[in-house]
């Protein structure tokens, strides 16, 4: 398509006959009325008949002197930009038509969606470098006919450029703009020809081989080696002229069968259908006596290839179709629709039947066109129009590909991406908001040890404490959902989780929903942290409540069982690899869940909710528990019959020789004071401020630092540190790097980090043994215990 305004078409001028035949028509009518007055004795209007003719013969006169208008372009008309505009869209490379100084005239598509706009070339280069080979290019075309670069930076990347100077008075200049590091669609299809798809089109009947431009034979199928190259002799180096012979009708015989042979038809298929004189594809078959296209060796032929194909007539309908055209088109049955148009939406019917006119006859070409399919309109595919001779009837090919598998996993990528890119922003978020409530939580202990109950402050301290840490729930939510919560995974049975919370679970559902809980047997054991699977097997068990409360009420049925891997194979599933698993299901009796929404159940902030009765952050944080737990969780449902949630945890396998943790006694409250000194090592100054505080009442002497290179300042002072508790995250130096710095001069010094970040993916990331970990937020008891246990380990 044209992106400007095209100069508008002169008129073709009159030539001189043209110019002249009215006048003289007129002055000679005007001379015989003149004769036939003055002959019935009418003077008066003979004077003035005769007067008009003599005008009529002076303006002939004087229109027959009026000069030419000159040709333009040398064929007297101006330049048709439309038909150039056309031209440069049958090309997917970016290109563009300048005058002689660079001037944008016509842009392509692919130009302007890889350069951002029409500019002219020569302003799109991002340096000195590239704006100064832009021009140097545009001279050398200007002034040698042709010009190249590469390595051209621009705001898309890197590229090179092809200038050629066109028009035939040589005042403008093409500009090409070559994809680099494309495939070669020419290897492709040798690779295919020697493989199995070259023994189906084999068993087929059919000969297969691939020549390049110049006539070299590329490579071929087996059925073609076997009739065509002679015997103990190699496929390279052979011109495939010199194995087939083409008559002046279009058949063909293979040299190697004799004067006698059978004739052939031919087919030629272009491996880039814009390049007819390219590298390509001859499909040979033996030519039947009754020539009809609905034999049934072609269609056999047609069935077997994996890409869709149609052929049709001169007339513009439909001869016949193999089934991957049918399944690409969405044709139901056998009926076969009449002509191409009827199977696109309105919009691109007028298209499809110009595209198919155009090459039904004249030369033979081909075209790609993006359209929509009536019976699937949602994404655009590409359809490839080309003219095909010597096929009898056939005038026009069409292949068509089903790429609704593609376009499916496109959308999943991009689902993929989003989720991954909020799961960021969540995760960073919750890291932040960790520190914040980590000295709210802590503050409001440090002031509780100054009031007692009775107090009139200790309410109000108590109802602070209490809401942060709700908001330290809502931290975890996020985390859970970007796969960063700190788990504290168990080796644990399923049936032990679900009794757990089924009592609470019974609260929770109401009088009019009905618990029903069975268990499988032989379930094996799973690793898992049993707070986030309870919490998991709430939010579904909430959500199948609010969803059968519309009912009226109903079942909702907790079901444990074991899936084996052989079963597992059986499923098929591209997602679930074969393994043994312990499965978990949670299945209701509500109004289900419509095909169009199922897939954004587990997006984040995405609810079908009332305004104010959902956060949208319920089966996202299920997801995400579940993903980060190892298991893979799966939806299933029908709209008016209910919903069905299974949930595949992998079986836990001990490790033979394995060395199992060691247990570390939990302290009891009267033990949680102690004595040393302490590195406390930690960027934020409030969480800093704290824990000092923290430490210090419970009797140990504490040293604080900023970031890692003050801590190893510290270290270098030969002062006895009992315990190193740093920050993971810090500028400078983050808490890892120190502690590996800090091990080489102290191989003994203990250390206990401290992050809202998981405990299992930091410690993957962190290469230090006999390290302890404490999640954000903390309260002053738990940084206490976990001071002590952390001295208190071997």
């Amino acid at each position: 398509m044209l992106h400007q305004d095209l100069p508008a078409l002169d008129s073709t001028p009159l030539d001189s006959v043209s110019r002249w035949l009215l006048p003289v028509l007129v002055g000679g009518a005007a001379l015989t009325g003149a004769v036939l007055a003055w002959l019935l004795a009418y003077p008066m209007v003979a004077g003035l008949l005769g007067l008009a003719g003599l005008v009529a013969a002076l303006a002939a006169v004087f229109l027959d002197k009026k000069p030419q208008p000159p040709a333009v372009d040398g064929i007297g008309l101006s330049r048709d930009f439309s038909i150039l505009g056309s031209a440069l869209g049958l090309t997917t490379e970016p290109a563009a038509l300048t005058d002689g100084d660079g001037t944008m005239l016509i842009a392509n598509s692919a130009y302007r969606d890889r350069f951002g706009g029409a500019g002219s070339p020569l302003s799109l280069g991002n340096d000195e470098d590239s704006g100064q080979s832009l021009q140097l290019v545009k001279t050398m075309a200007w002034r040698d006919g042709g010009g190249c670069a590469a390595g051209i930076g621009t705001a898309s990347g890197p590229t090179a450029v092809e200038v050629e100077r066109v028009g035939s008075s040589g005042d403008l200049l093409l500009w090409r703009f070559p994809q680099l590091g494309a495939p070669d669609p020419t290897q492709a299809a040798a690779k295919r020809l020697a493989g199995p798809v070259g023994d189906r089109l084999g068993a087929a009947g059919l000969l297969a081989a691939l020549v390049d431009a110049d006539g070299m034979l590329l490579a071929a199928n087996r059925t073609f080696a076997a009739r065509a190259v002679p015997l103990n002799q190699a496929t390279e180096k052979l011109r495939f002229t010199d194995l087939v012979e083409f008559s002046s009708e279009g058949q063909a015989r293979l040299v190697n069968d004799g004067e006698s042979a059978r004739p052939m038809q031919a087919v030629h298929i272009p491996v880039d259908p814009r390049e007819d004189q390219g590298a390509a594809t001859f499909l040979l078959v033996d030519a039947h006596d009754k020539g009809s296209l609905d034999s049934a060796d072609l269609q056999a032929l047609l069935e077997i290839l994996p890409i869709g194909l149609a052929l049709v007539d001169r007339d513009g309908r439909f001869l016949t179709m193999n089934r991957a055209f049918r399944v690409a088109a969405g044709i139901k049955g056998t009926a076969m629709p009449s002509y191409p148009g009827d199977l696109v939406v309105k919009e691109d019917k007028a298209p499809v039947a110009n595209a198919v006119r155009r090459n039904a006859r004249g030369p033979a070409m081909s075209g790609d066109l993006a359209i929509r399919l009536a019976r699937q309109n949602t994404d655009p595919v590409a359809l490839t129009v080309a003219g095909v001779r010597g096929l009898g009837d056939a005038a026009v090919l069409l292949l068509l590909k089903d790429n609704s598998e593609e376009a499916k996993l496109k959308r999943q990528i991009a689902q993929a991406t989003k989720m991954q890119v909020v799961g960021q922003l969540a995760g960073g978020v919750a890291h932040d908001f960790n520190n914040i409530l980590t000295a709210i939580i802590g503050h409001c202990d440090l002031m509780l040890m100054r009031h007692t109950p009775g107090d009139s402050d200790y309410d109000d301290i108590q109802q602070i404490k209490s809401n942060s840490n709700r908001a330290a729930g809502l931290t975890r939510q996020l985390l859970a959902f970007s796969r960063q919560q700190t788990l504290r995974p168990q080796v644990l049975q399923l049936p032990d989780v679900v009794s757990e919370v089924s009592h609470l679970l019974k609260r929770l559902l109401g009088e009019t929903v009905k618990l029903v809980v069975k268990h499988g047997r032989d379930l094996g054991p799973v690793r898992a942290d049993p707070g986030q699977l309870e919490q998991v097997i709430v939010n579904l068990a909430v959500n199948a409540r609010d969803a059968m409360a519309a009912e009226g009420g109903g079942t909702l049925t907790i079901q444990t069982y074991a899936v084996r891997a052989d079963q597992v194979a059986e499923l098929g599933s591209e997602i679930l690899p074969i393994a043994d698993y312990s499965a978990l299901s949670v299945t209701d009796t509500g109004s289900g869940i419509a095909a169009n929404v199922l897939g954004k159940v587990f997006e984040p902030f995405f609810t079908t909710k009332e305004i104010g009765k959902g956060t949208g952050l319920g089966l996202s944080t299920v997801y995400g528990i579940v993903k980060q737990s190892g298991g893979f969780i799966f939806a299933d449902s029908k709209v008016g019959e209910g919903t069905r949630f299974v949930i595949y945890l992998p079986v836990h396998r001990e490790e033979a020789g394995a060395a199992k943790p060691r247990k570390v006694a939990k302290p009891k409250e009267h033990e949680l004071w102690g004595t040393g000194t302490i590195l406390l090592v930690e960027d934020e100054p409030m969480v800093r401020g704290v824990a000092e505080r923290a430490l210090s009442r419970h009797g140990y002497t504490v040293i604080t630092a900023d970031n890692g290179e003050e801590a190893l300042e510290v270290l270098a002072r030969g002062e006895e540190i009992v315990l190193l508790i740093s920050d993971v995250v810090m500028p400078v130096m983050d808490g890892p790097t120190m502690g590996r710095e800090a091990r080489k001069s102290r191989p003994d010094l203990k250390i206990l980090f401290m992050s809202g970040y998981a405990e299992e993916q930091l410690r993957n990331s962190i290469d230090i043994d006999n390290v302890a970990f404490l999640p954000k937020p903390f309260s002053v008891q738990e940084l206490a215990e976990a001071t002590r246990r952390a001295i208190a380990a071997k």
